[in-house]
C-alpha cells in the first residue's frame, strides 16, 4: 500500500542530509520511524545516490541477532563502507545493541559516513550515549499519525469524500497509529492490532528493562495513569489509590513504574509551570497517553471528551515543536503553556463554551495573564472562529488538521 508521506519528518532528514552529524528518531513503538527510513531511502535514490552506498539493519530482524554486541556491529559495518564514496548507514532500533553508543561514536568519527539510528524508548538517547554525543547528534521525535496525516491516510484508504467531523471521530474511536488505519475500521483488527504494541512496549520495554517482577501491578498503574490524562496525579495520589483497593504499593516504586512508562514513550508527563513565577513546579504534573487508541482497549470507549481533546491537543503542541506545560495562575489552571523560539503561546481547551458560565470558567485563567503572548480557547463547537476579550476563540478540529 501507497505510504502517507510525513513530510515534516520526511524534510527534516532531507535537510539534515550530509552534515556530519547523528541523525537520531526517537518514537514509540509502530509510530513509523522505518517507514520514515524507507521513504528518505526512496529520495536518495532519486537523487543521486547509488543502491551500495545505503546500508541498512533493523535489529528486530533476526538476521541480525548475532550482531547484538557494539563490537561485531562495528566489523559488520566497515566491511560495507565504501571508501571513496559517502555511505548512507541506517541503524534501526537499535538499543537491542548492547553498548551501541561506542560503534555509534566510532562510524562518526569517518568523514564518509552519514548516520542514522532510530530507537523505541527515550533511554537510548540518555546516558552515556549523549555525554559521548554531545553537541554531535540532533533528534527528530516522531509520534503515530497527526491529525491532518490521519485525514491524508483515511482519504487514500478508506473515503476520500469524508467529512472532517467523521474523521475526527474515527481519529479518537480507532487509533492514530500508522498500519491501523489501513485496517479498514475492523474494530477486532484493531484491537488485536493495538494489543499487540501494547503487549510489547509494557513486556520489552518497561518490565524487561526495569526488572519489574509484578506485572499486574503495573498493568494496574497504567490503567490508573490512562484513565487520569488530564488531570493533576502524583505518585503518592497512585500509591494512595491502590491501597484503597487493597493492592499495597510504595511511592517509589510508583515513581519506577512512571519512569518506565515514560522511558517507553507510551506515557508523556507535563511539568507544572508557575507562569507568574516563571518556574516549573515539583508536583501534580499530567500525563498524556501517545494514543488514545491504546487507552480504548484499556478502558474501553470512555466518551470524556474533554479529556481526550485535552490529549490530542498536547501531542499535537509536541508535534509542533512547542515545549509544553501545564500553567498555575493564581490558583487557575491554564491548559498549556506552549514555547519554542518564538516565544509562548497560552491554550485553554474544552469540548464546549456555549454554556455562559463555562465560557467565563474557561477564559478566567487566560484573563488573568498580563502580559502580551497569544492566547488560544480551542473547543469542538462548530462556530466560526472570533475573538473574545483578546482571546482567539479556534475550533480544535479545524486547528488540528491545520486548516485555516
Amino acid at each position: 500500500m501507497e505510504n502517507i508521506a510525513r513530510k515534516e519528518d520526511l524534510d527534516f532528514l532531507i535537510r539534515s542530509r550530509d552534515r556530519h552529524i547523528i541523525k537520531v528518531v526517537s518514537g514509540v513503538r509502530r509510530c513509523g520511524k522505518s517507514t520514515l527510513f524507507d521513504l528518505y531511502r526512496e529520495y536518495l535514490l532519486k537523487n543521486g545516490v547509488k543502491k551500495n552506498q545505503i546500508i541498512v539493519m533493523n535489529f528486530e530482524d533476526l538476521e541480525y541477532e548475532h550482531i547484538r554486541s557494539y563490537r561485531k556491529l562495528y566489523d559488520h559495518v566497515k566491511k560495507l563502507v565504501k571508501k571513496n564514496e559517502k555511505n548512507y548507514i541506517f541503524l534501526d532500533e537499535i538499543q537491542h545493541v548492547k553498548d551501541f553508543e561506542k560503534a555509534v561514536d566510532s562510524l562518526f568519527i569517518h568523514k564518509n559516513t552519514d548516520l542514522y539510528i532510530t530507537g523505541s524508548n527515550a533511554y537510548f538517547m540518555s546516558g552515556e550515549l549523549a555525554t559521548l554525543l554531545s553537541g554531535r547528534y540532533i533528534e527528530l521525535k516522531m509520534f503515530p499519525f497527526s491529525f491532518s496525516e490521519y485525514c491524508e491516510g483515511y482519504s487514500l484508504y478508506r473515503d476520500k469524500n469524508a467529512s472532517l467531523q467523521k474523521m475526527f471521530n474515527g481519529y479518537i474511536q480507532e487509533s492514530s497509529f500508522p498500519y491501523a488505519l489501513q485496517l479498514n475500521g475492523s474494530q477486532k483488527e484493531i484491537s488485536d492490532y493495538l494489543n499487540g504494541i501494547y503487549s510489547s512496549v509494557l513486556l520489552k520495554d518497561v518490565v524487561a528493562r526495569h526488572k519489574i517482577a509484578d506485572v499486574m501491578m503495573l498493568e494496574s498503574v497504567v490503567k490508573f495513569v490512562f484513565d487520569s490524562i488530564g488531570s493533576p496525579i502524583s505518585s503518592t495520589k497512585i500509591a494512595n489509590t491502590m491501597g484503597s483497593h487493597g493492592r499495597k504499593i510504595d511511592n517509589k516504586t510508583v515513581e519506577k513504574y512512571l519512569h518506565g512508562l515514560t522511558d517507553s514513550l507510551i506515557l508523556y508527563h507535563a511539568k507544572r509551570f508557575d507562569i507568574k513565577g516563571k518556574q516549573h513546579l515539583a508536583t501534580l504534573g499530567k500525563y498524556f497517553v501517545v494514543d488514545i487508541g491504546l487507552r480504548n482497549i484499556l478502558l474501553g470507549h470512555k466518551f470524556d471528551i474533554g479529556h481526550i481533546l485535552e490529549n490530542i491537543v498536547y501531542l499535537e503542541l509536541l508535534r509542533r515543536n512547542y515545549q509544553v506545560s501545564v500553567g498555575v495562575i493564581d490558583g487557575c489552571e491554564v491548559d498549556f503553556v506552549a514555547k519554542n523560539h518564538e516565544g509562548l503561546t497560552y491554550v485553554q481547551v474544552a469540548a464546549t463554551v456555549r454554556n455562559s458560565e463555562t465560557l467565563s470558567r474557561e477564559i478566567r485563567p487566560l484573563n488573568k495573564i498580563k502580559d502580551n503572548h497569544p492566547k488560544l480557547l480551542l473547543t469542538l463547537d462548530d462556530d466560526p472562529d472570533t475573538q473574545i476579550e483578546g482571546i482567539q476563540k479556534i475550533n480544535a478540529v479545524r486547528w488540528l488538521a491545520r486548516l485555516k
